[in-house]
C-alpha cells in the first residue's frame, strides 16, 4: 500500500501544480503563446437615452479558428438596457419589448445572443468586416479575415451619463471551450481617417479576453496519427480507441461500416463515421518516403472519415525539428511559426483557394481526403533515421491535438541499415560498374 501511494502523490501534486499554473479561463500555449480571442465593445456615438457601438472580435490564434456553424456571443445587461437596432449581426431572440417604449426594438432580453449575417444578406444591413456565417480565419493564414464586427445601437438609459460594460460575457465559437474574462474599460481605440491623416478616437472601449481549453471543449480526441517509412513494411496505426471506441449496444448507430448496406440518408446523427478501430473523424498519415545524399522526403496524407461533416479551410500543426533547415512544400500553404520553451520547430499547413482547401466527407467508397509531400534538406549533424527522428513529435488538427502512437510502436530500421544516408563508397562502386559496362559495350 505504502508503495502505491507513493507512485500516487507525486501525480496528484503534478495535477495540483498543473491546475495552478494553467487556469481554464487563461490556459498558456507553448505552440500558440499568444493565442486568444479579443471582444472590443467601442462606443463611437452618443444618444440622448443612450449609445451606438461597434464590437469586434478578433482572433489572435495562430493556427485554431471558427469553423461553421460560426461564433455566437451573448451577454448580460447590468443596466436594463436594450438594443434598439443592429446591423452586420442579429439577436436569436428579440424578448418581451411590450412593457417599454421601445416596442420595435431589435432585441430586449436582458441576456441576448448574437449571431453572424450570412454572406446573402442584404447590403444595407452589411458593414465592414460582417457576413460570413460567423466564420474567422486563423491569424497565421488569413490576417484581414481573422476579425469579425456588428454595429448596434443601445438605448433605455434614460439620459444617464454612467454607462455600464455588459458581463457574463460567453463565446461560442462554434461550440463550447471558450472562457472569457470580465469586460473592463480600457484605452479608448485610435483609428485613422482620411488615409492616414487624422486619428479618430473613439469615445469609450470595453474589452474582454477568451481563452480556449481542450478540456472544457473535447472529452475525446478529434484526430488521430498514423506512421510509415520506407525502411520498414510495418504501419504503425493510430492507437485503438483514439477517439472513443465502438458503442457495446448494437442498436445504437456508433459508426458505419464500409459492407454496411445502411443508406447513409437513414442515419440521423450529424457525425457518424466510419468503423474504424480508432474511431476518429480525421486521420494524418506521415510517411517517412525517401532519403537522398542531401535532402529527405516525407508524404503527409489527411483523411475525413466523417460521412457527413467537410472540414473548410482546415489546418494541420506539425512539431518537428526538421523545419529548422529549409523545406519545401508541394501541394498546401505552409508557413513556420513563433514558439515558446520548444527546441523543435512548429510548422503550419493549409489547403490552396480553390483547390484543397476544403477536406471532403467520406462516402461508403472511399474517404475524403488531401495529401502533400514535403522535401526537407539535411543537416548532417541532426538528421538520422534511428529511433524515430524522422517521424513528427506532435500533430493538431484545427487547433485539436491528434493522439499519438506510443514510441516503441514507431516504425524502426532493420539491423544494420545506415542511420543517416547512403555511404558514399555504394554510388563509387554503381558509377565504376556502368563504366565498365559501357566500356565493353563499345569493345
Amino acid at each position: 500500500m505504502k508503495i502505491i501511494i507513493f507512485y500516487v502523490r507525486p501525480s496528484v501534486l503534478m495535477l495540483l501544480l498543473l491546475l495552478s499554473i494553467c487556469t481554464f479561463s487563461d490556459c498558456y500555449d507553448p505552440l500558440d503563446p499568444n493565442g486568444n480571442i479579443t471582444v472590443t465593445f467601442d462606443i463611437h456615438d452618443w444618444r440622448s437615452d443612450g449609445y451606438a457601438a461597434r464590437v469586434t472580435i478578433q482572433n489572435f490564434y495562430q493556427y485554431r479558428h471558427v469553423d461553421k456553424p460560426g461564433w455566437n456571443i451573448g451577454w448580460s445587461w447590468t443596466n436594463e438596457e436594450i438594443i434598439w437596432s443592429m446591423f452586420s449581426a442579429c439577436a436569436t431572440k428579440q424578448g418581451e419589448c411590450s412593457p417599454v417604449k421601445y416596442g420595435g426594438a431589435h432585441s430586449c432580453m436582458p441576456n441576448p445572443v448574437i449571431v453572424d449575417l450570412m454572406p446573402d444578406a442584404p447590403p444595407v444591413n452589411m458593414s465592414e468586416n460582417c457576413c460570413r456565417g460567423g466564420l474567422i480565419s486563423a491569424r497565421a493564414i488569413d490576417p484581414l479575415r481573422s476579425l469579425s464586427s456588428f454595429e448596434m445601437t443601445v438605448v433605455n438609459l434614460d439620459g444617464n451619463s454612467t454607462v455600464y460594460p455588459p458581463a457574463n460575457l460567453t463565446l461560442l465559437a462554434p461550440g463550447p471551450g471558450y472562457t472569457c474574462g470580465p469586460v473592463v474599460e480600457t484605452t479608448p481605440t485610435v483609428s485613422s481617417d482620411f488615409g492616414g491623416r487624422r486619428q479618430v478616437q473613439v469615445y469609450k472601449t470595453w474589452k474582454s479576453t477568451c481563452t480556449y481549453s481542450t478540456f472544457l471543449a473535447n472529452k475525446t480526441p478529434g484526430c488521430c496519427v498514423s506512421l510509415s517509412t520506407f525502411y520498414n513494411p510495418r504501419v504503425t496505426a493510430c492507437p485503438d480507441c483514439s477517439c472513443g471506441c465502438r458503442d457495446a449496444d448494437q442498436s445504437t448507430v456508433s459508426c458505419v461500416s464500409e459492407v454496411d448496406s445502411l443508406p447513409l440518408s437513414d442515419v440521423e446523427k450529424a457525425d457518424i463515421v466510419q468503423c474504424t478501430a480508432h474511431m476518429c473523424p480525421v486521420r494524418v498519415h506521415w510517411h517517412v518516403k525517401n532519403n537522398y545524399m542531401d535532402h529527405w522526403r516525407v508524404k503527409m496524407t489527411i483523411s475525413n472519415y466523417n460521412y457527413k461533416k467537410n472540414y473548410s479551410d482546415w489546418n494541420v500543426l506539425v512539431q518537428h525539428p526538421g523545419f529548422k533547415q529549409n523545406s519545401t512544400t508541394f501541394s498546401f500553404n505552409s508557413t513556420l511559426l513563433p514558439t515558446a520553451g520548444f527546441a523543435d520547430e512548429v510548422a503550419l499547413f493549409w489547403g490552396l483557394q480553390a483547390y484543397n482547401n476544403e477536406l471532403l466527407q467520406a462516402d461508403q467508397r472511399q474517404l475524403g481526403s488531401v495529401s502533400t509531400e514535403i522535401l526537407f534538406e539535411k543537416d548532417s549533424g541532426m538528421f538520422t533515421l534511428r529511433n524515430g527522428w524522422a517521424l513528427p513529435r506532435r500533430i493538431y488538427f484545427g487547433g485539436e491535438e491528434c493522439a499519438m502512437p506510443l514510441p516503441d510502436t514507431f516504425p524502426v530500421l532493420p539491423n544494420g541499415s545506415s542511420c543517416t544516408k547512403p555511404p558514399r563508397y555504394l554510388f563509387l562502386l554503381l558509377l565504376t560498374y556502368m563504366t565498365f559496362k559501357s566500356l565493353a559495350s563499345w569493345l
